[in-house]
């Protein structure tokens, strides 16, 4: 295989959970092969360096091996290689979220009278 279609290799290598939420990714430019955006159809071969923003996730991977088959997670850590600099600000940014508490965590549901008036005040309307 020289070559493969950059969202079926996403979606093989376990970046994202489906093809069309990859080539979404890719359209919107959160993905870059070799520095550059590209389009879902694109090829990619073994040795290209990619960067990949899912969310408040990032990596930075070198592509090791191609597959057009989604399999194992173990198995899907295969097909690529992580850059030391990606391993620790990934895990950087989990410690950082890990003493961050989510405004929303105590709002469950819709909000009461009580609750929007209250968000009244705090917002000024």
């Amino acid at each position: 295989m020289s070559g493969l279609r950059v969202d079926k290799w996403l979606w093989a290598a376990r970046f994202f959970k489906t093809r069309s939420l990859a080539s979404d990714a890719l359209s919107g430019g959160k993905v870059k092969v070799n520095g550059a955006t590209i389009k879902p159809a694109r090829d990619i071969k073994v040795g290209d360096r990619l960067d990949i923003a899912n969310g408040e996730t990032r990596w930075e991977v070198t592509v090791k091996a191609l597959s057009d088959k989604r399999g194992p997670a173990p198995e899907a850590r295969l097909l690529y290689e992580e850059t030391p600099d990606s391993i620790t600000a990934r895990e950087a940014a989990r410690e950082s979220r890990q003493f961050v508490q989510d405004p929303a965590a105590d709002i469950h549901g819709r909000p009461t009278k009580r609750d929007r008036r209250q968000l009244g005040r705090f917002s000024g309307s």
